[in-house]
């Protein structure tokens, strides 16, 4: 297993004392923590670690609801399926910063909550990761693939949401009343050799040109 794990950005977060008790006891707490990673199992939600600096402690497996970016009890106080809305879908996973979009204005469409504006963080996105493992899982099918975009939201939690639950508004790029998006599912995969009409196995020429070219 090749991935599993990566790096994110070193974000100051707030912990809710309770998912470091286990559920147990420590509800109405938190405690000041750093994002360090994310780990990425199939059929779960994304889990975080996070360093505790008061306790000098690496704390890890916590979903996104364990996480607020402020020291009080958001309003609303959404669950995690409201702020996760699909599991990981592989093994391997990468995080990355969509630079263009970063510093844009994002409004995301929670499963109960209505619109809820947020500031963009960054995306995990899964893919399979070994070509010698059977591929079981639909992290490269173009229906089913899904991107995690990583959201501080108004309310104080953080939210993982693919791209068909979000709306993202520039400045200077987005019209007062932006069009209702009316797309469709992509569904086709895209390659631009299998099919062709040419073949070059019996050529050794460099600037090579095609029969229909000549």
């Amino acid at each position: 297993m090749s991935t599993l794990i990566c790096n994110l950005p070193s974000v100051d977060v707030w912990v809710r004392k309770e998912y470091l008790r286990d559920l147990e006891d420590g509800h109405g707490e938190f405690v000041k923590g750093v994002w360090v990673t994310a780990k990425s199992i199939p059929g779960r939600s994304f889990y975080f670690e996070t360093y505790l600096p008061d306790y000098g402690a690496l704390y890890d497996k916590l979903p996104i609801s364990a996480f607020v970016s402020r020291s009080d009890t958001p309003t609303p106080d959404m669950d995690l399926f409201n702020l996760q809305f699909w599991n990981c879908m592989d093994y391997g996973v990468v995080s990355v910063h969509k630079q263009f979009i970063g510093s844009m204005d994002f409004e995301i469409l929670t499963r109960d909550h209505g619109a809820m504006m947020g500031r963009y963080i960054c995306t995990i996105d899964n893919y399979h990761q070994d070509p010698d493992v059977v591929d079981y899982a639909t992290s490269e099918s173009p229906a089913e693939h899904k991107s995690f975009n990583l959201i501080e939201l108004k309310n104080g939690q953080f939210c993982l949401y693919p791209n068909n639950r979000m709306r993202v508004y520039d400045n200077s790029l987005t019209p007062e009343k932006p069009l209702q998006p009316d797309f469709k599912v992509s569904t086709i995969e895209y390659q631009v050799e299998n099919g062709q009409r040419f073949r070059l196995g019996d050529t050794d020429e460099y600037f090579w040109k095609t029969k229909d070219e000549w």
